[in-house]
């Protein structure tokens, strides 16, 4: 059973976060052999002042 983490920046729409469980679904599904129903995909949203880069969180920008 595939198991795909996701993580992004919060603020996607739910439309945006279905359609990309529903691709990544897919693409797991086809590249390995699992059938779709054996495919979990967890959605990790964080907020820009969780995430830095350079030493910067995004918030601080």
């Amino acid at each position: 059973m595939p198991y795909v983490t996701v993580k992004m920046l919060e603020g996607r729409s739910e439309d945006q976060k279905k359609a990309l469980v529903e691709k990544v679904t897919e693409a797991v599904a086809e590249s390995t052999g699992a059938t779709k129903d054996k495919v979990v995909v967890f959605i990790e949203e964080m907020s820009k002042n969780h995430y830095a880069v350079a030493g910067k969180r995004l918030s601080d920008e």
